[in-house]
């Protein structure tokens, strides 16, 4: 497999504080990558700066061999920890804007997402639940055919039941070649999709192993590991 996102000493200071510290990471295309650590670990900071919306104060980024810019939004699916979409538009309006921005994206495929999710492509985002506009946000980053997805808390404000739903969508809408980063904090509801996890603490890698390795050498789930790494 090649390397989808290369980070060699990335490092990002806000002031005198230091979000990330000589932050050294290389994923491989074709896996969903668990991105976890305690709030204020780094983890959306280093999202941020792999879609070129901040700049590292030191060290460098690569996506797919080129540095953060044009050419990497091109294969970059990014989903913001918060809401950014215009209450006054209605869903299908979102869906024209997105068909019209992003070559990749299909408007079919967000259609078919949207009546699973008996969300009226018809209503304003302004009528809808907090939850649901995340829905909406979300179905329309998985309808890109991108190379790198970069969901930060996708499932954050979703209710239980919508989870499950959520999870095999991101599954079934990207290629196999293709590689999703999910930050979140809910571990038991993600590890089950995830073939790789990172640990992120005060800026710095605790831990870039497969899912399969932790079960195998520490005989614990991800979730349990974490707790453990990070005294939850």
């Amino acid at each position: 497999m090649s390397s989808i996102l290369e980070c060699n000493g990335l490092t990002k200071n806000f002031g005198n504080k230091t979000a990330l510290s000589d932050f050294n990471l290389n994923i491989e295309s074709g896996r969903i990558i668990g991105l976890l650590g305690p709030n204020g670990s780094g983890k959306t900071t280093l999202i941020k700066l792999v879609n070129n919306l901040l700049t590292p104060t030191s060290g460098e980024i690569r996506v797919a061999g080129m540095k953060p810019g044009v050419e990497t939004k091109k294969i970059i699916s990014y989903l913001p920890e918060k809401t950014y979409l215009n209450d006054w538009m209605r869903v299908h309006q979102i869906i024209e804007l997105f068909t019209d921005f992003y070559e990749d994206f299909k408007p079919e495929r967000a259609y078919d997402m949207l009546k699973r999710l008996n969300i009226d492509a018809n209503d304003s985002l302004k009528t809808m639940s907090k939850g649901t506009k995340e829905k909406v946000q979300l179905i329309l980053v998985m309808s890109r055919e991108a190379k790198l997805y970069l969901l930060d808390e996708p499932i954050g404000g979703v209710d239980p039941a919508a989870r499950d739903y959520i999870l095999s969508t991101i599954i079934s809408n990207y290629k196999e070649d293709a590689t999703i980063v999910i930050s979140t904090h809910l571990i038991t509801d993600i590890e089950k999709v995830l073939d790789h996890v990172i640990f992120i603490n005060n800026g710095k890698l605790v831990l870039s192993s497969s899912v399969d390795e932790i079960r195998d050498e520490n005989g614990k789930s991800v979730d349990a590991l974490f707790r453990e790494v990070f005294r939850c």
